[in-house]
């Protein structure tokens, strides 16, 4: 039995895409789209574009890779890098335009919310509809059936219609039912990504068990902590293209160093916008207190983040904000509007936002910072993920001779210390 699980050979998809038709009133009008037809630039050969004239786009392009049984390879790639369509490939939910792709076993996927779930079913049913079509028979998913219940915690509602679940509900049944009916082959999107922290850290030993267990696991994410923690490998994807397969720090190395490149300039064209957002955020940049521009920092200097936005339809705003996390996906704090002002919350339809943090908490190390704005502190509708990138340096932050180092942990504790005994008493303070 070959040791592979997954072998993929040159593949790519092509969608098409709607294009505006060019309307010719008058002769005139034609003679002067010809003429100048012959002076619109064209693509190099060279050039990586995702847009052809005839109004397709290539979502995935010339993709191979191999996967071993009993790995687990994370994938990973900006916004409409084609990682999702990867997936749908694999997962037989759509054919690829070119290439092929073998699978050795039972694949059970959870690309999505809700995936392979009919609302109108209990939970109870959606468990064996599900292992049914995983081709498991009754006696088998009777067998897990209590397992996968009590993993997934929704245990009162199990005779319950899902379309009544909330979506953290079917997120965490989906993912015992795909772990637990033992498919050699797991596919995962995103999806960890609703459910609360210890349901993600239950995930996260069951996919070790999976792995550890002979089977295959595909894991797609933004959170870098998961891919490092969990994956032998990583994959990175760029436009469509594979652009590095291979150890799980190098990947995320790759990944990261582009997201600081690309991370200064006009933010409306910036690449890891979140799909449908209205590119409202102009630009983002740190400074020191005199306004100075700044991307290197002291544990203790004060932090400034100024965030210009401008909204093309003059809808009203409530505010916005940033979040910060390490290189490796781990989100060390956040600021917002909201939290430093009460309701009724509203900011201008175009300015800037200033926010402070004074005397920095952050350990050495190197950061990302997300910036938003949004029109209610529950709906967001600009967010610009890895906007600006910053690091922090080695410094005496305590005065003492103690030099700072990043193995300590992300945040810096100030706060005293007293030592106490029958005969001495000894008191210092930050």
């Amino acid at each position: 039995m070959s040791d592979l699980a997954i072998r993929a050979q040159g593949i790519s998809k092509r969608y098409q895409i709607a294009v505006r038709r060019r309307h010719h009133d008058t002769l005139r009008d034609q003679i002067m789209d010809a003429a100048t037809s012959l002076w619109r630039r064209r693509p190099s050969s060279h050039e990586e574009t995702a847009d052809e004239p005839n109004g397709h786009v290539w979502a995935l392009k010339d993709a191979s890779f191999e996967v071993r049984h009993g790995e687990i390879l994370g994938v990973i790639g900006r916004n409409g890098a084609g990682k999702s369509t990867l997936l749908k490939i694999l997962s037989r939910i759509t054919e690829p335009t070119e290439g092929m792709a073998d699978l050795h076993g039972r694949v059970a996927s959870l690309l999505e919310v809700g995936t392979g779930f009919h609302p109108e079913l209990t939970g109870r049913e959606n468990i064996y509809l599900n292992g049914t079509i995983l081709g498991m028979t009754k006696v088998e998913i009777a067998r897990k059936f209590d397992e996968i219940v009590d993993f997934s915690g929704v245990e009162t509602f199990i005779d319950t219609p899902v379309k009544r679940y909330s979506s953290g509900m079917v997120v965490r049944l989906g993912f015992a039912v795909a772990a637990h009916l033992e498919p050699e082959i797991l596919i995962i999107d995103e999806a960890l990504a609703v459910g609360d922290a210890a349901f993600q850290n239950k995930c996260i030993r069951k996919m070790g068990d999976v792995a550890r267990g002979g089977r295959t696991v595909l894991l797609v994410t933004h959170q870098m902590g998961y891919i490092s923690m969990l994956a032998d490998r990583a994959m990175l994807l760029e436009r469509g293209r594979v652009k590095f397969v291979g150890e799980t720090s190098r990947a995320i190395a790759t990944y990261l160093d582009d997201a600081t490149t690309r991370s200064s300039g006009d933010l409306r064209q910036h690449p890891e916008r979140e799909p449908g957002m209205t590119p409202t955020i102009v630009a983002a940049r740190l400074t020191d207190a005199s306004g100075q521009d700044r991307d290197t920092f002291s544990t203790g200097d004060d932090w400034f983040l100024e965030i210009e936005y401008s909204n093309p339809d003059q809808t009203r705003l409530a505010g916005g904000g940033f979040n910060i996390r390490t290189r490796e996906g781990f989100r060390v704090g956040s600021l917002n509007t909201y939290m430093c002002s009460r309701p009724p919350y509203q900011i201008p339809a175009s300015g800037k936002l200033r926010f402070c943090i004074p005397r920095l908490p952050l350990n050495p190390g190197d950061f990302l910072v997300s910036v938003f704005v949004g029109v209610h502190p529950n709906e967001v509708s600009d967010w610009v993920g890895d906007a600006v990138a910053f690091s922090v340096i080695q410094s005496d932050f305590y005065g003492t001779g103690y030099v700072l180092h990043r193995d300590r942990g992300p945040s810096v504790f100030t706060g005293s210390c007293e030592v106490l005994s029958t005969d001495l008493a000894f008191s210092g303070r930050d």
